[in-house]
């Protein structure tokens, strides 16, 4: 492993919450693609399946922010094991109504409650936000690890799940989703000393991390960068079974992530100097135009040279994307805001992966190509339109009240820049203030007990 990710794990603890997590987010890539292959292998319907999926998302989508702030408030423990444990609970309703084939408004009920599932990488990432609090270079290392975790689980995830589903039984993919998400969930509640402090209602002000316009941008083009990515696993599928290799589109879709991980690597040992909102704004635009290329792929060599070179540009925009959030989000409220802009991807998973479905069902599978390539464009036009929100981030120096802008008093989180004091209000180098009263690099105080 090189030096700068090897030194992320120094902190005691880091390395057993990033495992757990990487646990409980396989469900993340193999839930959605799981009840598209089960249904399509039980009914033959795309359409159905498209639709389904698209429920998981918006389910998740409107569920995912109320859990993440349970969790700012509550603590990681008590909120995510009963939320895991009602989306266990309907994930095995649905795999029943499955097997005895109920209705189709039964499958859209438990479906819908299986978006109970907890945003496990926001819950991770918070802990690297908590254990490397002001310590902007080794949170960029960090960030890009959770992401090179993000893409190993779109690697393996997909082909475990469809693999499953078409070798040994439908609901198979989805059951073992269901396996993981206990064992991940439980596993990571159950690190107490890494876990962030809550912050109860009381301690809190300022209503939702929503309310602020750079995480209203982020989450906005999220959306639509969403809807790339749920239409490329649906029309994948229907591509792959065109072709007479169904089975081949989770091989596909792996060499999809492939390409982000890669890059993902990369990034994370990069020392990157400039404003964030550009190298993001770049990545936005590098995912829209490697959409296009899609289009023209005949064959399934050809399409996974496609999404490997699409792939690249995915890990570095997530990556600076958490980066952006941190600096736009009371520390209080982080969690919550990490979780809005999976919020925004659910949304538009759900979006694209039930157009794509309708698309495929009335035209064919390279047809369905369409709609991530315009889901792209809109993500564009949100990312230009918006990036004066970016550029100058503030970080709250205190709970609902914003800091001084770049130039004007310093602003938290970017290597390099100021923080300014609250105790003697002068410009202090990044980190200085914020990591007073904590014990370490891996430590906190809970209680005014330093925990490792």
């Amino acid at each position: 492993m090189p030096s700068p990710y090897r030194a992320i794990f120094a902190a005691p603890g880091t390395a057993s919450f990033s495992a757990a997590g990487f646990l409980g987010r396989m469900p993340l890539s193999m839930m959605g693609i799981g009840i598209v292959t089960m249904i399509s292998q039980v009914t033959g319907r795309y359409g159905l399946a498209g639709a389904l999926s698209a429920t998981l998302a918006m389910s998740a989508a409107a569920l995912g922010p109320w859990v993440s702030r349970l969790v700012d408030r509550h603590g990681q423990r008590r909120v995510l094991r009963p939320a895991a444990l009602i989306a266990l609970a309907a994930a095995a309703g649905l795999l029943l109504c499955v097997q005895y084939e109920a209705p189709d408004w039964t499958l859209f009920v438990f479906t819908a409650c299986v978006g109970c599932v907890p945003s496990l990488g926001s819950m991770v990432r918070a802990r690297w936000a908590d254990v490397y609090q002001g310590d902007a270079r080794r949170l960029h290392t960090a960030y890009s690890w959770e992401s090179i975790v993000d893409e190993v689980c779109f690697i393996f995830g997909p082909i475990i799940s469809i693999g499953l589903s078409t070798t040994w039984f439908p609901e198979a993919g989805p059951l073992l989703a269901g396996a993981f998400l206990a064992v991940g969930v439980f596993w990571l509640t159950a690190q107490a000393a890494t876990e962030p402090v809550p912050h109860p209602r009381g301690t809190t002000t300022g209503g939702s991390a929503l309310r602020s316009p750079g995480l209203q941008i982020l989450t906005l083009a999220f959306v639509a960068t969403g809807a790339v990515f749920g239409a490329v696993d649906v029309v994948t599928v229907a591509f792959a079974e065109e072709r007479g290799s169904k089975a081949a589109a989770s091989l596909v879709l792996a060499v999809y992530a492939l390409g982000s991980c890669a890059a993902g690597v990369v990034f994370g040992l990069l020392h990157l100097k400039g404003e964030p909102s550009v190298r993001w704004l770049v990545g936005v635009v590098a995912m829209a135009v490697s959409m296009i290329p899609l289009l023209l792929a005949g064959s399934l060599p050809l399409l996974a040279v496609a999404l490997f070179v699409a792939g690249l540009s995915i890990a570095p925009t997530m990556v600076t994307t958490m980066a952006l959030v941190e600096a736009h989000v009371p520390r209080s409220k982080l969690t919550e805001g990490m979780t809005w802009t999976g919020t925004g991807l659910a949304v538009g998973v759900a979006l694209g992966s039930s157009a794509a479905g309708w698309v495929v069902d009335a035209s064919g599978a390279k047809s369905g190509y369409v709609v991530p390539v315009v889901s792209g464009a809109l993500a564009v036009v949100v990312a230009l339109l918006g990036h004066h929100r970016l550029r100058r981030p503030v970080t709250p120096t205190r709970e609902g009240q914003p800091g001084e802008r770049d130039g004007q008093g310093g602003q938290a989180g970017q290597g390099g820049q100021a923080v300014r004091s609250e105790r003697s209000g002068r410009d202090e180098p990044a980190g200085q203030d914020e990591r007073a009263g904590h014990a370490g690099a891996g430590e906190r105080r809970d209680g005014g007990r330093p925990v490792a």
